[in-house]
């Protein structure tokens, strides 16, 4: 709800950076690229809420705005996190496990 912290969002130098595989082709975004990329995306976004936060001045809406931009990279995280473990869009789109 507006105007009601969401969850607690990681601190600057808290999030654990995903690694990136070594057999994933970097020519494509991999779920696992994804996943790596939005963990660094969320850190960024962290540290502005934070700093909005310490100021004192800032305006409510703009602190929501930035809380519900990182609970959406918290789900999107998250979705693409389970993706690349799973493979369950290779296996819906092509029928069979990737090799």
């Amino acid at each position: 709800m507006p105007g009601e912290p969401g969850p607690e969002p990681p601190r600057a130098g808290d999030a654990e950076p995903i690694s990136r595989p070594e057999t994933d082709d970097y020519d494509l975004l991999t779920y696992g690229e994804v996943a790596a990329r939005l963990t660094e995306v969320l850190a960024g976004e962290a540290v502005a809420l934070q700093m909005l936060r310490a100021s004192g001045e800032a305006d409510p809406a703009t602190i929501d705005a930035v809380q519900a931009r990182i609970d959406q990279l918290i789900a999107s995280r998250a979705r693409y996190e389970q993706q690349a473990e799973t493979k369950a869009a290779f296996l819906r789109r092509f029928g069979l496990p990737p090799a």
